[in-house]
């Protein structure tokens, strides 16, 4: 039997996967969509203009990467749900006003006319009943010295060059903001415990998470 059925995972789900730099979105989101035989979306990292950019030079691109990414995750997450849903979202559009443009705002790296805008434009494009929201959010978490050795390995040179207290703050960020999230049902998952890069079977009890989480939130609304 195929976990998808086992768990009674619906077949037009829609799942978004969150959580800071380098916990392990992407490895969760290929691992789901491998099980559950999902499309994965993915974060468009190569193709992105201004990250390299932004990286070197936070206070004169910051605005110009939100705006991209708002674009990016806006046109994405309609797609999902004009192709029927069926996906795993590698990043949500919630985490960029949440986190990043709060946090470049606050720290300087925006302007409060370009926060000003940039959050008018997200309340106008997603914060409506007409917006698609997805049936559940996975929140991955761990220990900071966990992320910082994955990011390490991974190896990608703007962030290897970016100061270790940039994380910090992230990972702070990102636990305030989870805190208050409720766009859609949460299901936080400890990178610690569910370990997919040592054990590829630790898909299974999440798997069945979903399927609770789900179960429990099609109750709700009946």
């Amino acid at each position: 039997m195929e976990l998808r059925e086992k768990y009674q995972i619906p077949n037009h789900a829609v799942i978004t996967i969150a959580g800071t730099v380098g916990v392990g979105k992407s490895t969760l989101t290929r691992a789901l969509a491998k099980a559950l035989h999902f499309r994965a979306s993915f974060e468009k990292v190569d193709t992105n203009p201004y990250l390299e950019k932004f990286y070197s030079d936070f206070k004169r691109w910051s605005f110009h990467l939100q705006i991209y990414f708002l674009a990016e995750r806006f046109k994405e997450q309609k797609k999902m749900f004009e192709y029927g849903g069926g996906f795993i979202q590698d990043r949500s559009i919630y985490e960029d006003t949440g986190i990043f443009a709060q946090m470049h705002y606050e720290k300087g790296n925006m302007s409060a006319v370009d926060f000003e805008t940039y959050t008018n434009l997200f309340d106008a494009m997603v914060m409506t009943p007409y917006f698609p929201h997805p049936d559940l959010m996975i929140y991955l978490e761990g220990k900071l010295e966990n992320i910082l050795e994955r990011i390490k390995k991974r190896g990608r040179s703007m962030e290897q060059d970016t100061p270790v207290e940039y994380w910090i703050e992230m990972q702070r960020r990102y636990e305030q903001w989870i805190d208050s999230f409720h766009a859609c049902p949460v299901l936080r998952l400890n990178i610690d415990e569910y370990d997919l890069f040592e054990h590829e079977d630790a898909v299974e009890p999440i798997v069945e998470r979903i399927g609770y989480m789900l179960a429990q939130a099609a109750s709700v609304k009946k």
